[in-house]
């Protein structure tokens, strides 16, 4: 009962707008003191959080998103984008969506990408005709491809606290993350068509695209040995990490030249502002995860849900719809450091593959980052563009169609998500 209270208490605190951090941990202490536990306690459990190998992926991931924009390599990213895209029905809007696949290969943010190519996309966009709130709503719902295809920090943060294979998770990401970036196009398309948006006058000759593929090759190449060294077992999250900003500040300094000492250095601050925030909230939720297991609260709902079915499809629907209501209250974060391991265990006792679960939590909360009230990417990307977040809202609408298309096809046909990961370990 009392694990119930104190989740209820943090809802409370939460509502009445107290600060994420506030919110966990102050039922957390006030619970150990009802108890008679000692005070230490906190500072075990928070520490303990913290000490763990894969989450030293997450700042350094940061770091690399914050590199590329500091060394211009989003320019690259974007004009090859537009000279390989800009013919499709939408124009610029379809760069936006395969410039953000792109990008998702180096950043594993779907904020970091919308900082890094969100202002190169929507004044582009802007130039040539499109609207301001349209730009800003590509902009935002091709953005959470970052989180779901390889490298991914939220995966990384769900492998963490849910003991799932994080290498699995990351690989489980491609082919929804691929899948996603076709469904928007298709929904750009038919946008395109019938509101008659501009394009490229012709496709581009082979000369025009190897102009601008070579500035760009190296990074486009980076998701590759990324994806081939997880496949062949030579990195391990962490140190994928590590690979990727090496190879960012190798053809930063050596193949585009523009990365300066202050950009390295501004970069590096942006990554600690950033990552303390992220960490704080990761060793206050463990606090709040130790109590919940101490009063057998993810036991109890484990018992609840089974009770209402044991079919894991209907389960699954179940986790949808509440995640889809969290995701507009929570970031994403919060709410896998809070929910994952209360859901986890009734879904996989039922039969759901823990990866496949995975996938459908984190991308229930990136549809959740561009839902209102919370809507991180959708304020981040209002004030890019300089325009309202009703106005955003507005051509946001017919993106949770393919968004909410690529949920149902991923939630439903988990080979989708499981596919890859089986084929790196040898299984069927």
């Amino acid at each position: 009962m009392e694990g119930f209270l104190v989740i209820l208490a943090f809802l409370i605190l939460f509502i009445l707008g107290f600060p994420v951090v506030l919110a966990i941990g102050i039922p957390c202490i006030v619970y150990m003191f009802a108890n008679g536990l000692p005070i230490d306690l906190v500072a075990q459990r928070t520490l303990y959080a913290l000490d763990s190998f894969p989450l030293v992926a997450v700042p350094v991931f940061l770091f690399v998103g914050s590199l590329m924009n500091s060394a211009g390599i989003s320019r690259y990213i974007y004009q090859f984008a537009d000279t390989a895209t800009g013919r499709l029905p939408g124009g610029l809007a379809q760069v936006n969506i395969f410039g953000s696949l792109i990008f998702a290969g180096m950043s594993g943010s779907a904020l970091a990408d919308i900082g890094g190519l969100g202002r190169i996309e929507i004044d582009a966009m802007r130039k040539k005709g499109f609207t301001a709130p349209f730009a800003a709503a590509v902009t935002s719902s091709s953005a959470i491809v970052g989180p779901i295809f390889p490298p991914s920090i939220p995966l990384i943060i769900y492998g963490t606290v849910t003991g799932v294979s994080v290498i699995q998770l990351l690989l489980g990401g491609i082919v929804p993350g691929l899948l996603c970036v076709v469904m928007l196009m298709l929904m750009t398309a038919w946008l395109a068509t019938r509101r008659n948006y501009p394009r490229a006058a012709r496709w581009p000759t082979r000369g025009e695209l190897w102009r601008d593929f070579k500035p760009a090759f190296p990074a486009i190449v980076a998701p590759v040995i990324l994806i081939a060294g997880m496949l062949a077992g030579f990195f391990t999250p962490t140190e994928i990490a590590s690979v990727t900003v090496l190879y960012a500040m190798l053809i930063s300094s050596l193949f585009y030249r523009e990365l300066t000492l202050q950009g390295v250095l501004n970069a590096a601050f942006e990554t600690i502002r950033a990552s303390s925030g992220i960490l704080l909230i990761v060793a206050v939720a463990a606090l709040f995860g130790w109590i919940l297991s101490v009063e057998q609260v993810p036991q109890k709902l484990t018992e609840v849900m089974l009770s209402i079915s044991s079919n894991p499809y209907v389960l699954l629907l179940i986790v949808n719809v509440l995640l889809i209501v969290v995701g507009m209250f929570l970031d994403s974060t919060t709410a896998i450091l809070v929910i994952a391991p209360i859901i986890a265990k009734p879904l996989v006792a039922a039969g759901v593959d823990p990866v496949h679960l995975g996938m459908v939590v984190v991308f229930n909360l990136m549809i959740g980052l561009l839902t209102p009230p919370m809507g991180l990417a959708l304020f981040l990307v209002a004030d890019i563009a300089k325009v309202t977040m009703k106005d955003v809202l507005k051509e946001m609408l017919p993106y949770y169609v393919p968004l909410g298309i690529t949920l149902l096809l991923i939630t439903y046909i988990p080979a989708l998500t499981t596919w890859i990961p089986r084929l790196a370990v040898g299984g069927p």
